[in-house]
C-alpha cells in the first residue's frame, strides 16, 4: 500500500512538470488505434442495427477490460524485473491518465495568439482541441469554447481518472493503474464512437452509456468539491440543479455549470458542427464576461480539487 502512495505522488508530479511529451508513446494513442481499427472492421461486417449494438458491447468490453489487464500485466512484469522499475513504470502509466497539464497547455496555446490580436491563428489552434466549427468564431466565442473544453474535461480528463486510481489503490493486488487505464479506455471509446449520428449510432451506444455511468459518481463528487472550495456549496449546487439538468449529457453539463456558477460566467448557447447549428442549454448567469483570467481560474480550481483528492486518497491508502 505504501508503494501506491509513492506512485500517486510521482504520477501527479510527472503530469504537473512534464505532461505528455510530444512523440512519446501514449496509452490513449494505442487505445485510439485499436478503437479505430476494430470499429472499422465491425462496421464493415455488421450490417443490421441489432448486430451493431451487440458488436458495440463486444468492442467496449475488449477495450476496457483489455486496457486494465494490459496495464496490470505491464506493472507485474516490471515489478518482477525490479521493484524500483515497477514503481517507475506504474507512475509513468498513471501519469498518462491525468490530463491537467494538457488542458493548461491547450488553453495557453489558444490564448497566446488571441491576446496578441491574432484571432485567425487562435481559431486554427482551437480547431485542434474542439469538435465545433471554429473558422467564424468571434473572440468571445473562442474564449467560451476554451472555457467549456477546460471545464468539461476537468471531470473525465483529470478527476475521474484520479478517482479510479484511488479506488484501485485501495483494492489489494489491483493498484492504481488498471482501473485508471480502464476508465481512460471508456472515455476514449466515448469520444471516438459514442455518437448518435451515423455510422456510430448503434455501435457506439454502449460505450456512450457506460462512460456516462462510470463518470456519474466522480462528476458529482467534483461538483461538491468545487462547491466547497468556492465556499458557496449551496449556491453552486442550486445553479447546477437549475441549469445542468437541461443538458442532454448527465455529466458534462454538471461539470461546466459548477465552474460557471463559481466564476460568475455563462456557458452554452449555439455551436456549429459541420455547418449545422446545435443549441446547448445556457449554464450559469452572465454576471461577468469570460476572459483569459476566467479560464486560468478554472484551471486553478481543477488543480486545487486534484490536490485535495490526492491528499484524501493518500490518507485512505495509508490507513487501509
Amino acid at each position: 500500500m505504501t508503494n501506491n502512495i509513492y506512485i500517486l505522488i510521482i504520477a501527479a508530479l510527472l503530469d504537473y512538470l512534464i505532461g505528455d511529451p510530444w512523440g512519446w508513446p501514449h496509452p490513449v494513442r494505442v487505445m485510439g488505434w485499436l478503437i479505430s481499427g476494430l470499429s472499422t472492421f465491425l462496421l464493415k461486417h455488421c450490417q443490421s442495427s441489432q448486430i451493431q449494438r451487440l458488436a458495440g458491447i463486444v468492442l467496449a468490453i475488449i477495450l476496457i477490460i483489455g486496457s486494465g489487464l494490459s496495464g496490470w500485466l505491464i506493472v507485474q512484469i516490471a515489478r518482477w524485473l525490479h521493484p524500483l522499475l515497477g514503481i517507475v513504470v506504474e507512475s509513468i502509466l498513471l501519469a498518462s491518465c491525468f490530463a491537467l497539464h494538457s488542458l493548461r497547455k491547450a488553453a495557453v496555446d489558444v490564448i497566446q495568439p488571441l491576446t496578441k490580436g491574432n484571432l485567425e491563428s487562435a481559431r486554427q489552434i482551437l480547431s485542434n482541441y474542439v469538435g465545433r466549427d471554429t473558422e467564424n468564431l468571434s473572440e468571445t466565442e473562442v474564449l467560451r469554447a476554451i472555457l467549456e473544453t477546460v471545464t468539461e474535461n476537468a471531470t473525465d480528463g483529470v478527476m475521474a481518472p484520479l478517482f479510479y486510481a484511488i479506488v484501485g489503490a485501495l483494492i489489494p493486488l489491483v493498484g492504481p493503474v488498471p482501473l485508471a487505464l480502464a476508465y481512460k479506455a471508456s472515455s476514449t471509446l466515448d469520444s471516438m464512437v459514442g455518437y448518435r449520428e451515423a455510422p456510430y449510432t448503434y455501435i457506439g451506444w454502449f460505450s456512450a452509456k457506460l462512460e456516462d455511468c462510470l463518470t456519474w459518481v466522480p462528476c458529482r463528487l467534483t461538483v461538491m468539491t468545487l462547491g466547497l472550495l468556492s465556499i458557496k456549496p449551496l449556491y453552486v449546487w442550486r445553479i447546477c440543479r437549475r441549469d445542468a439538468i437541461q443538458d442532454p449529457s448527465p455529466n458534462s453539463g454538471w461539470s461546466e455549470c459548477a465552474y460557471a456558477a463559481i466564476l460568475g460566467v455563462q456557458m452554452g448557447g449555439i455551436n456549429w458542427y459541420r455547418g449545422v447549428a446545435k443549441h446547448k442549454p445556457l449554464l450559469g448567469d452572465a454576471i461577468y464576461p469570460i476572459t483569459p483570467t476566467s479560464i486560468f481560474q478554472a484551471l486553478q480550481l481543477t488543480r486545487y480539487s486534484f490536490l485535495l483528492w490526492l491528499g484524501v486518497g493518500i490518507f485512505l491508502i495509508h490507513n487501509s
